[in-house]
């Protein structure tokens, strides 16, 4: 005769889903990402069903239908200002919130942070971090630079191995986030098979457009109690056009550093200006001639050395 498997019993528990959505306060933490970026729909997609598998995972959790803890890792890949470390942050209070790590800080760190200059300075740098990051979010960014193959004296390896270990044994109480360029990551994870088979999660932030950049300048803006004119922004979106053509352009970032330098000027305007019984418009406006000024509009300015972050503030841009 042959043996059947016994089937199983019939079980009509249930778990009511849209009530553990509410209550873990997670679609707080996703609509404050929705505010505070401009775009990034895939992105937004990705942590959206990141979010909605964990829920999942642990609402099986309580009907006994255990699978396992989910390999949480992840990589960040794209170019500088597109939002990684804002979205790092956001995730971990997700992980936080659904229970997936104790305390949902996120620790951000760079090599320099991880790696010594000579023997036996590497292992308790790193480990020192590990332990800071632990029941939270590590967050490396520009993870490539942690291995050197070319340079024999260098102690990034040494590193590498003992985030491999932990990233391993400590799955429930540390998420790890690698980020930077996407070819550079790319080569990294070739280089160290062991890193790749440890990150689940691939997530690839796309460039800013420029109507995108535009929308982002003014709710920075907003938040420092600034606006533009309607010539200002007209402005503005030349400015962006011109700057997304030139070297070392880094979106958001440079954005960033483009208003700094607007605000100069503006504040200069008004300094040496005739009027100066002043209006709170007048101090919240920032008008065109405040971004014509800037060298990018200048001809023969493509040529810029460095980004405008590095630059700009030693020389109008």
């Amino acid at each position: 005769m042959k043996n059947h498997p016994e089937p199983l019993p019939s079980d009509n528990s249930s778990v009511d889903l849209d009530a553990e959505f509410r209550t873990s306060n997670i679609k707080e933490v996703l609509d404050k990402l929705d505010l505070e970026l401009i775009g990034l729909k895939p992105v937004k997609t990705r942590i959206r069903e990141t979010a909605a598998l964990l829920l999942v995972d642990r609402v099986r959790k309580k009907l006994d239908l255990t699978a396992g803890a989910p390999s949480l890792h992840m990589s960040f890949t794209g170019n500088p200002g597109t939002g990684k470390t804002t979205v790092a942050l956001r995730m971990s209070e997700i992980l936080h919130r659904l229970g997936y790590v104790r305390e949902g800080h996120l620790v951000s760190v760079t090599r320099d942070d991880l790696v010594g200059q000579y023997i036996g300075h590497t292992a308790p740098k790193t480990k020192e971090v590990l332990k800071k990051a632990m029941g939270g979010v590590l967050f490396i960014d520009e993870a490539y630079y942690l291995y050197k193959p070319e340079n024999e004296r260098d102690y990034g390896a040494e590193s590498i191995e003992i985030l491999l270990q932990t990233m391993e044994n400590n799955r429930e109480d540390l998420v790890v986030i690698l980020a930077g360029y996407k070819d550079r990551m790319e080569k990294f994870f070739r280089s160290n098979p062991g890193m790749r088979s440890r990150i689940a999660h691939h997530i690839d932030f796309p460039d800013y457009s420029a109507d995108e950049l535009v929308a982002i300048a003014k709710l920075m803006l907003a938040a420092q109690n600034y606006r533009f004119s309607p010539e200002g922004e007209k402005a503005f979106g030349e400015y962006i056009r011109l700057r997304m053509k030139m070297d070392h352009f880094a979106n958001a970032r440079s954005v960033r550093n483009a208003l700094d330098r607007a605000r100069l000027r503006q504040a200069n305007r008004l300094f040496e200006g005739a009027r100066k019984n002043l209006s709170r418009i007048d101090l919240m406006t920032i008008e065109a001639e405040d971004i014509r000024a800037s060298r990018v509009f200048k001809e023969g300015a493509v040529d810029l050395d460095g980004d405008e972050g590095a630059n700009e503030l030693l020389s109008a841009s």
